[in-house]
């Protein structure tokens, strides 16, 4: 083959990659829908340790969770009932909050407004059969205006925030964090 040849072969791959891109695109509603929602997670909140944390309100599968008249420290978890990271660290939070339950406040926050199935809108019911297919133990909410997600996101779901019980922000990061280590965190605003 001459240069000529595989320059044409090259572009004609190019061309042929693109186009089956672009069918996949029209055709795939639900990945694209995760795809365009996990681009918004790259936008993180300006929240860093040591600053003060931002009040707000969820109303939980216990109850309604104020920040502002919480006591103890505060674990809160930023999360994507469609995230397998989210999923995957229900366990460790069922884990954590059996053995941390009655010392820290524990709430977790949905934060993606696409629901489990990554093609429909995220609901109410979307975040209680998450907390049921997966046993969630610990306090969970729904937030329809993502109040939370835009004042803690950390870049990626799940965002892990502890606050301690001066509401100033301990730890503050994403994605899925060992059980281990979130122990430490949680030990260091018990002391």
């Amino acid at each position: 083959m001459n240069r000529k040849t595989i320059a044409l072969a090259s572009v004609a791959l190019l061309v042929v990659a693109i186009a089956i891109a672009a069918i996949w695109y029209a055709t795939h509603p639900a990945q694209t829908a995760q795809v365009q929602n996990a681009s918004k997670t790259v936008t993180q909140s300006t929240l860093v340790a040591g600053a003060k944390a931002p009040e707000f309100q969820a109303s939980t599968t216990a109850g309604l969770f104020d920040l502002a008249k919480t006591t103890k420290p505060v674990f809160l978890e930023v999360f994507a009932t469609w995230c397998p990271h989210c999923q995957r660290e229900t366990q460790i939070l069922n884990k954590l909050f059996a053995q941390y339950g009655k010392q820290v406040a524990f709430v977790a926050v949905s934060g993606s407004d696409t629901g489990m199935d990554g093609s429909s809108p995220a609901s109410q019911a979307d975040v209680m059969a998450f907390a049921q297919k997966f046993s969630v133990a610990y306090p969970i909410a729904y937030d329809g205006q993502m109040t939370v997600f835009d004042l803690y996101n950390q870049g990626g779901y799940p965002t892990i925030v502890i606050i301690d019980n001066h509401k100033i922000v301990a730890y503050a990061t994403s994605g899925e964090i060992a059980y281990a280590d979130l122990t430490a965190q949680i030990q260091k605003v018990l002391k």
